[in-house]
This record gives structure tokens, C-alpha cells and sequence, in this order.
């Protein structure tokens, strides 16, 4: 319940600074957690980014303002954070299909992005299995994508991602650049307030120098909780991500550590009801 009652306090307070600017590291106070583990666990427990969040919060707003007043646009997109009537006339035509203009005609439709609650879901029947691992740097060799988590286009990228090197026998030829190595998929330097990381598909190889076909990245030391996945892709997976975050962050007392999200793939066939696979998640005690 006490994460529950952070959260919403930070919707609230989200709530009341949609005028202006928002501060992360206030909202992040309000929840007792660090910017980066707020924004993280807002992200996975909605589906949407802090960043998202408010932008079409303030515009379900700012629309609502338009049809029941007098107010002028620009001081309409002022009021919610934009820096002029281009901007703001750019974002309300995405989010509502018309112009600022057109909200104010008789019997215009507009889209209404409700405030988010949160609420209690029993959860847990079933044990969550983890391991904690202590693991000096390592530096990795592969190839990456820079993405974005606005609309989900993250999920989009990345199954592209993995069926294009699947396809042309990248994937392969990245096994290969460290023979019985496990496969990995990098989440790394994520610039959560901007909504954008890179993606990497890589092997861990200490000795390689980078070159015009493979690039490296370094995954920090640090302290990982590890999850195992056994079942077929890409659901099991993707079920155990969803129960990291609505499950295993709420009741210990960790946090995210902000450092690289890593997915192990052994050897294997994916489709398989028995093939393993680990989810490793950097930490720190909160």
C-alpha cells in the first residue's frame, strides 16, 4: 500500500503544476525515489512516460479551456508550457486532429485524456524467483538502434530490430564474435525526461577492438537482481518485466539503479515452453 500511496501523491502533485513546466526530481521526492527509478516504474506500471503523461494531460485541458472560454490560443499555450502558438498548435493538432481554432466550433469532437488513479490489485500467488549478483564492469561488441518509448515505438524498434539481424545473419556473425557467449539485449543510456535509449544486440568480448561493423559498450559494475524467464518468446518475458515492476520493486527495498537493463539469451529454441532466459535489472537499496 505504501508504494501505492507515493504514487498517487505524485499524480496529484503532477496534477497541480500542469501549468508550467514540471520538475521530475519534485515528483520523484513526492514518491520517496530517485528521478530515474519514479520515471522507470511510471513508465512500466502505465504504459505511458512521465513526459507523455503530462503533454496530453495539458492538452486534454488546454481543450477543454478553448471550448468554454474566451481565452486567446496564445495565452492558452503559454499557460500549459508551450513557447509559442506553433508549438502548441503543432502538438494539439496530434493529439486532437484539429487546430486550436477549430476546438472552439459548435459540436467539435475532442479527445479527452482522463487523470490516472491508482489502485490496489492483489498480486503474488504465485513466488517470484531472483538471484542478486555482484558483477564487475564487462565490455560487450555488437550492433545498436536509438529508440524511443513515446507511443510504444520502443516495442515496435526493437521486435524490428531482432528480425532484421535474425534475417540477414547478423546475429549469427555477433555469436560469433565470442563462440559459447550468451546473447544479449541492451537497454542503455536511457534519457528517460527526453523518452529516448539505445538498444543494443551484443556479446560480452573483452579483447576485439570495435571497427566500422561492430560497436562496444561498456555495462558499468553494479549490482543486479536476476530474474529468470522459462517459457516461449517473446510472452514469458515480457510477463516477468511486467511482474518486476508491478510485483518485486513495490515489495523490497530496492530501487533502480539507473544503469543499463540487460535481457540474457542462451542457446536455444525460443519458441520452446522450457527455454530460459534472464532479465537482469541494476539496484540499489532505496
Amino acid at each position: 500500500m505504501e508504494w501505492l500511496d507515493r504514487m498517487s501523491r505524485a499524480i496529484s502533485l503532477m496534477e497541480k503544476r500542469m501549468e508550467g513546466k514540471t520538475d521530475i526530481e519534485e515528483l520523484a521526492r513526492e514518491a520517496y525515489s530517485s528521478p530515474f527509478h519514479f520515471q522507470r516504474m511510471f513508465h512500466m506500471l502505465t504504459g505511458f512516460t512521465v513526459a507523455e503523461y503530462i503533454r496530453r494531460r495539458k492538452l486534454t485541458l488546454a481543450a477543454q479551456e478553448l471550448a468554454s472560454s474566451s481565452a486567446k490560443v496564445l495565452d492558452i499555450a503559454l499557460k500549459y508550457g508551450y513557447e509559442s502558438p506553433e508549438s502548441f498548435s503543432k502538438a494539439f493538432r496530434k493529439a486532437h486532429g484539429i487546430t486550436p481554432s477549430e476546438a472552439r466550433e459548435a459540436g467539435v469532437s475532442l479527445k479527452a485524456f482522463p487523470r490516472l488513479s491508482f489502485h490496489l490489485s492483489l498480486k503474488g500467488v504465485q513466488d517470484m524467483d531472483y538471484r542478486i549478483v555482484e558483477k564487475p564492469a564487462f565490455r560487450t561488441l555488437g550492433i545498436k538502434i536509438t529508440t524511443s518509448t513515446e507511443g510504444g515505438q520502443n516495442h515496435r524498434d526493437i521486435t524490428r530490430f531482432w528480425q532484421q539481424a535474425g534475417g540477414d545473419g547478423t546475429i549469427g556473425k555477433i555469436a560469433q564474435l565470442s563462440p559459447g557467449k550468451d546473447l544479449l539485449g541492451i537497454c542503455g543510456d536511457m534519457d528517460l525526461a527526453n523518452e529516448r535509449f539505445d538498444y543494443w544486440i551484443a556479446v560480452e568480448n573483452a579483447d576485439r577492438p570495435a571497427d566500422d561493423e561492430w560497436q562496444e559498450f561498456t555495462v558499468p559494475a553494479t549490482t543486479w537482481a536476476v530474474f529468470p524467464s522459462v517459457g516461449p518468446m517473446p510472452d514469458t518475458i515480457q510477463a516477468v518485466w511486467r511482474r518486476i515492476f508491478e510485483e518485486w520493486f513495490p515489495s523490497t527495498g530496492y530501487e533502480h539503479a539507473a544503469g543499463p537493463e540487460l535481457e540474457v539469451y542462451p542457446e536455444g529454441d525460443t519458441s520452446s515452453s522450457d527455454y530460459r532466459c534472464e532479465v537482469w535489472i541494476p539496484i540499489a537499496k532505496a
